[in-house]
C-alpha cells in the first residue's frame, strides 16, 4: 500500500511538474525577442540570401 502511494505521488509530481518546467523554458526563450521594422527585415533577408548562394 505504501509503495503504491509513493508511485502515485511520484507520478503526480512528474505529471504536473514536467509541463510547468517546459512552460518556464519556453517563456524564458521567447521573452526577449528582437523586433525590427520592414526595411531592416528586408535588408537582413537579402543578406541571408546572399550568404546561402555562396
Amino acid at each position: 500500500m505504501v509503495i503504491e502511494l509513493g508511485f502515485f505521488v511520484l507520478f503526480m509530481l512528474l505529471a504536473i511538474g514536467a509541463p510547468l518546467v517546459l512552460y518556464g523554458f519556453i517563456r524564458k526563450e521567447t521573452s526577449d525577442q528582437q523586433t525590427m521594422d520592414r526595411s531592416d527585415a528586408e535588408r537582413a533577408a537579402q543578406k541571408e540570401s546572399r550568404r546561402r548562394r555562396r
